[in-house]
């Protein structure tokens, strides 16, 4: 049997890149791990060790630092598309370069006297992300965000589910909901987008639907969520949501002579449930 090369793809992982940059007033902080991949004809590379045609990973990473002097860098984005159209603008045998982007989401310090110049706290685990493909005859953008965790203490129920000889859950009227939100967004092509605005207004949506909705389940939730990123960002014309079920079960304490009135908990990390969807705008 003779193998032939289907696809042709390698790049640089794990590109870690801060960028301080330093106003009169105030320094901007932008903190990224990027991951570039190159998708094109380098098939003398796999046959027969001929790198003539291959931009070395280590230039790739050299690139990225390059490219992020010279340019501007307020979001993940606008860089993204601006590594993409260099590799596409200089290497002709390319025919595809991705960039997938994860943001730290540092904060500035409140004092008495405001947001701190130049000092910040971390995000706690949360991460913006995007993901940037182009081609030489498109480019896609889907922008979203990893780990955010919410967690509420009533408002959620989970009943009337599927019950055979393995069931052992109970129906819950009001039960502890917390979890770890991973959305993605696709925005429509060929209009100007304020990414960043954008990211604000569909994360707040979503935050808002999960701290007020009167959840039937997670599904109920996630369902919610999504329809309100779509309702208050136009821009967006798809976005998929993966909500995990991370348990928080009551504590049995008749043992220690004292009831649990619903307060008290032990928090689980695993198994937990997984819920997914992918919400689209209906046709006009």
């Amino acid at each position: 049997m003779t193998a032939h090369l289907a696809r042709q793809i390698y790049g640089k992982s794990s590109v870690r890149l801060t960028k301080v940059t330093r106003h009169a007033e105030r320094h901007d902080l932008v903190e990224l791990l990027l991951e570039i991949a190159l998708e094109g004809d380098f098939s003398e590379s796999y046959l027969a060790g001929d790198n003539q045609r291959v931009v070395a990973t280590d230039t790739i990473k050299n690139t990225v630092y390059a490219l992020a002097a010279d340019n501007e860098l307020t979001n993940a984005e606008d860089f993204a598309l601006v590594v993409t159209a260099h590799f596409l603008n200089r290497n002709s045998h390319i025919t595809s370069a991705t960039v997938t982007a994860a943001q730290t989401l540092w904060q500035r310090i409140m004092s008495p006297r405001g947001p701190h110049r130049h000092s910040f706290i971390g995000g706690e685990g949360e991460q913006r992300a995007c993901t940037v493909c182009r081609t030489r005859s498109d480019v896609t953008v889907e922008s979203g965000l990893s780990g955010l965790r919410l967690l509420k203490t009533t408002d959620s129920a989970f009943r009337g589910f599927i019950r055979d000889e393995f069931t052992t859950l109970s129906d819950a009227d009001d039960r502890i909901f917390a979890t770890r939100l991973d959305a993605r967004w696709k925005c429509t092509v060929g209009v100007a987008i304020e990414w960043s605005a954008v990211y604000e207004r569909a994360r707040g949506a979503m935050i808002d639907v999960f701290a007020d909705h009167k959840s039937l389940g997670v599904q109920h939730t996630l369902f919610a969520m999504g329809n309100a990123a779509l309702d208050t960002c136009p821009e967006i014309e798809r976005i998929e949501l993966d909500m995990s079920n991370e348990h928080r079960i009551a504590v049995t304490l008749e043992p220690f002579g004292r009831r649990n009135a619903n307060e008290i908990f032990v928090a689980t990390s695993e198994p937990f449930g997984r819920i997914s969807a992918v919400l689209e705008r209906e046709a006009q």
